[in-house]
């Protein structure tokens, strides 16, 4: 079983790119991705809602802002898929392929 790293938007879950530009949407719910709910410093016990040292609030959270210090929130997910059924005869036969 493998592992990935992936980016999921925080209001519909929908898998999107980490490469995250400042105009960027979700291509399924159309919420801004370049916001502090998708940070990874976003926290909402910190001061001013981040763990980086801002010197003033970014409100609202969840529309684009133009913050430097952005990083896309990754987590790592496991792989579920799985492979192709493949039939006993097949699968033999593999066994002898040179």
């Amino acid at each position: 079983m493998g592992y990935r790293e992936v980016f999921r938007c925080t209001r519909c879950g929908n898998i999107e790119s980490v490469d995250v530009g400042s105009l960027s949407k979700c291509g399924k719910c159309g919420v801004d991705l370049h916001a502090c709910i998708h940070c990874e410093s976003f926290d909402p016990g910190a001061r001013f809602e981040c763990r980086q040292p801002l010197p003033a609030r970014v409100s609202p959270k969840d529309v684009r802002n133009d913050c430097a210090l952005f990083a896309a929130r990754r987590t790592v997910e496991r792989e579920t898929g799985s492979t192709a059924p493949t039939s006993a005869r097949k699968a033999f036969d593999d066994l002898f392929k040179i």
